[in-house]
């Protein structure tokens, strides 16, 4: 993945408006010449709430904008015919398209059926509180305005494991189903909340064998009818491993393969936990590192009490670099959402260069540190609140180092607790590759270190091309260069000329 680079663009936030896929396609050229290679759009099919629908909320997988189903035709985001045209343009134009897929859970059924239950503890999901009861429940899905139309196959109680909600007596409580296949949730890999099988809505059970066989009919429908590179999975911890291991080879082997994958494991303080899913799926999907996310925020909060010396430690970029998509925030992440931990707007330059300027991680840029993003919505106390989220100045000029001078050897400086650094020095295929990093947290002193760039840029004349260290240096006959960066601030030093 060496200085690629991928977009989520999408917020959890933008325009209901239908003119989203529309907008992705008229961006596509500008994302490219910044070095953009990938882009990672949201869900494309109908969910629960219609147009409103962010697209989590899975209804119906089989409808990616073509049916009047839940109020509307179009998704949030446009129709079916606008979407598979903007995926088409940007890939035609050499631009690499990750599809979300949410496999988790449904919501939406139309139907009751009566079905037998027992309520779990919500903190221990092993727990149960309550005997075997029979109730109704919303677990038979008809969509009626597709009428059978890609797929005849009928969602009912034996193709989930729990739901949250009785019908019948209009209670909400988190209930296991009693099915075919027992009354146990499906093994997973981390015992949080006893298991965590269950998240929301109509949790889907694969190992159903209808379900699995479902499963991937549709994602063959899928590929067929909008041609991807890559899926983003939505809540792996959240589903049985093995039903993945058996979905991707059959993805791979019948359909396309060259996938990537990326999972979301959101766990952001317990690496072993991601090693352990990764050992499970045996190195099937990359995986978010939410660790360092977490790193990111922590940093941005504490301010220069924050040892910079450490903010890559405990992370999956370091330990297990060829599946670590980095990223500094996204649409779960973002203010006003249910995990919001924001990287505040001073350190964004900092977190920025830490993901796209090293060399290890496949960094994953969000939509409004390039775009911005305006929005109201309520806080975790049930306040008002407006959010005013401002693009990024210099991420362009980050992006434009990595794609033409982030390249070669990486040498680390990680010596002063306000202050850390590295170089790249080069590859001579690339002209006027290679770069000097600084980084510095410290509210304000002007701060320096000599580093070794090498060499072969003995009496090279170097400057900040984020305007951040003050005036141009020249590197000495060894190689090496004081390089300066200013109070709180992040500076990329290149080559002149």
């Amino acid at each position: 993945m060496h200085n690629q680079a991928m977009i989520q663009f999408f917020e959890w936030y933008c325009s209901a408006d239908g003119q989203h896929w529309n907008r992705f396609a008229r961006e596509v050229e500008k994302l490219q010449s910044l070095g953009i290679t990938a882009v990672w759009l949201p869900p494309a099919y109908k969910g629960t709430r219609g147009a409103a629908s962010e697209g989590y909320d899975v209804y119906d997988i089989y409808d990616l904008g073509e049916f009047d189903q839940k109020g509307t035709i179009r998704t949030k985001y446009g129709t079916k015919e606008e979407y598979v045209k903007a995926v088409n343009t940007a890939r035609a134009k050499g631009m690499k398209v990750y599809v979300d897929i949410v496999l988790n859970h449904m919501g939406g059924a139309e139907e009751i059926e009566r079905i037998r239950v027992k309520k779990v503890d919500a903190d221990n999901r092993m727990k149960f509180i309550s005997d075997e009861m029979e109730i109704e429940a919303y677990t038979k899905f008809k969509f009626p305005g597709r009428a059978g139309k890609y797929s005849a196959f009928q969602w009912d109680h034996q193709c989930f494991t729990g739901i949250d909600h009785i019908a019948d007596r209009e209670e909400n409580a988190i209930l296991s189903i009693i099915n075919d296949y027992g009354d146990s949730w499906e093994p997973l890999v981390h015992d949080e909340k006893g298991n965590f099988d269950y998240l929301m809505l109509n949790d889907i059970e694969t190992r159903n064998p209808a379900v699995r066989q479902e499963l991937k009919n549709w994602i063959k429908w899928y590929y067929d009818t909008v041609p991807f590179d890559g899926l983003r999975l939505d809540a792996v911890k959240h589903i049985n491993p093995s039903f993945f291991n058996e979905w991707l080879d059959y993805i791979r082997n019948e359909i396309n393969p060259g996938l990537f994958v990326l999972g979301e494991y959101w766990l952001s303080d317990d690496l072993p936990v991601l090693h352990k899913y990764i050992k499970a799926t045996e190195g099937r999907m990359s995986l978010f590192d939410a660790p360092l996310h977490h790193n990111l925020s922590q940093a941005s909060i504490e301010r220069e009490k924050y040892d910079l010396r450490n903010i890559l430690d405990i992370t999956l970029v370091r330990t297990c670099p060829a599946l670590s998509v980095t990223f500094v925030d996204n649409h779960d992440t973002q203010p006003l959402q249910s995990l919001e931990e924001y990287t505040e707007q001073w350190f964004k330059p900092h977190a920025y260069a830490l993901i796209l300027l090293r060399k290890d991680g496949y960094p994953c840029i969000f939509y409004p540190d390039l775009y911005g993003a305006c929005y109201n919505g309520k806080n975790k106390s049930g306040k008002d609140c407006n959010v005013n989220i401002p693009a990024l100045d210099c991420l362009p000029s980050l992006l434009i180092l990595r794609k033409e001078y982030s390249y070669g050897e990486q040498v680390d400086y990680f010596h002063d607790p306000n202050c850390v650094g590295w170089i790249r020095r080069g590859d001579e295929t690339i002209p006027h590759s290679g770069c000097a990093v600084l980084l510095s947290n410290h509210p304000s002193e002007r701060m320096s270190m000599r580093m070794s760039i090498g060499k072969k840029f003995a009496g090279k004349t170097f400057y900040d091309f984020l305007k951040n260290g003050g005036p141009a240096i020249t590197i000495d006959d060894e190689g090496v260069g004081e390089f300066h960066v200013d109070p709180a601030s992040a500076a990329v030093w290149v080559l002149t000329g």
